[in-house]
């Protein structure tokens, strides 16, 4: 593939804009590929890496994006030939598949793992070279109803959330509390209500909520101006209100900021199940103890493992959980103009860079 070259927009340094950089494109060593890049999502993980002082764990340059969709143009050695030409979803978190923890079962939290636009460069560029393991090919029946860039979100707005859900347990006629419903926090609610579980939606975001009660909420409650106390109080009267069992409450903090993460352990009842999505550097005072006297648990969230990704393709299939709505499509070129966006809070959808 040296006559092909590969465009990206690389972080020189946090806090400062992205720079295009354009370079002789490499043939995938073995195992891995080269894919097209159709789209690749902008999530607050990238926003952390630029403005908000999360280390990645490359160096600069580094092109930022872990939310990628496209076609695979080149195959490394011991790659199955099928997959050339194949619509794909690149998985946010590559697992190796073969370490102890891997083969233990423990996907998320393999030691090897590989995430673009961190440990790598990331999507958002023409190509992006990957390991082959657990790429998610897109059926072609998928592309009937929806276009290949769109569906770049699934990698990491869509998928996590659907992993949390799995990982509490949430059951139909369950009560799922999810605090946050912009990007992943919207498909925390559709999930939530596809499993058949009555749905509380908390944001600070009038119009949010408005969104989230069109696609699955049960009741919403606008926080903005609510202590704690208050929040807690209205919670309550609504899961009343829905019949809702008054414990064993699945909570899902989507939000990542302080006041979303304080809320979300205040609402702790007993036999509850608190997951922790949104990330924060914000640090929490919490008393501990509640876990112990409610016998609730609280659980981190990381990715998705990349073996649930074709039931989340099904389930977007079948319609229990909608895209389209929720995303809008950016030329590559204006992405420090969309990562500004994002960092300022002014986008509705998640934006999809498309080179």
């Amino acid at each position: 593939m040296t006559d092909q070259t590969v465009t990206r927009w690389v972080m020189t340094a946090q806090g400062e804009p992205c720079v295009e950089q354009t370079e002789a494109l490499d043939a995938p060593p073995e195992g891995e590929v080269v894919v097209t890049v159709a789209g690749c999502g902008v999530c607050h993980t990238d926003i952390s890496f630029l403005h908000l002082g999360v280390p990645t764990r490359a160096e600069a340059p580094l092109a930022l994006g872990h939310e990628i969709s496209g076609t695979v143009a080149a195959i490394g050695d011991g790659v199955a030939a099928d997959l050339l030409g194949r619509n794909v979803l690149v998985p946010a978190v590559l697992p190796c598949g073969e370490c102890d923890t891997c083969r233990g079962g423990n996907l998320r939290i393999c030691r090897a793992q590989v995430m673009p636009g961190n440990d790598r460069h990331g999507g958002f560029a023409s190509h992006v070279t990957v390991p082959a393991r657990y790429l998610c090919p897109v059926p072609d029946a998928l592309l009937e109803n929806h276009e290949l860039w769109e569906l770049s979100v699934v990698s990491d707005a869509i998928t996590t959330p659907f992993q949390a859900v799995r990982s509490s347990g949430l059951q139909e006629g369950g009560t799922a509390i999810c605090i946050g419903t912009g990007g992943i926090g919207i498909h925390a609610v559709q999930i939530a209500a596809a499993t058949g579980a009555k749905v509380i939606a908390l944001d600070i975001d009038a119009a949010k909520l408005e969104v989230a009660a069109a696609h699955g909420a049960d009741a919403v409650i606008h926080t903005e101006g609510l202590d704690i106390r208050g929040v807690k109080s209205q919670v309550k009267e609504a899961a009343k209100n829905l019949g809702a069992a008054r414990s064993q409450w699945r909570i899902f903090e989507m939000s990542g900021s302080k006041a979303g993460q304080e809320t979300a352990f205040a609402l702790l009842n007993q036999g509850a199940h608190l997951s922790v999505v949104g990330f924060t550097m914000a640090k929490l005072e919490l008393r501990l103890s509640n876990l112990m006297a409610f016998d609730a648990t609280a659980r981190g969230n990381w990715g998705c493992d990349p073996t649930l990704y074709s039931a989340v393709v099904e389930w977007i299939g079948a319609g229990r959980i909608k895209v389209t709505p929720f995303v809008e499509k950016h030329p590559l070129a204006e992405i420090n103009k969309v990562l500004d966006a994002a960092h300022a809070g002014e986008l509705k959808k998640r934006a999809v860079l498309v080179p």
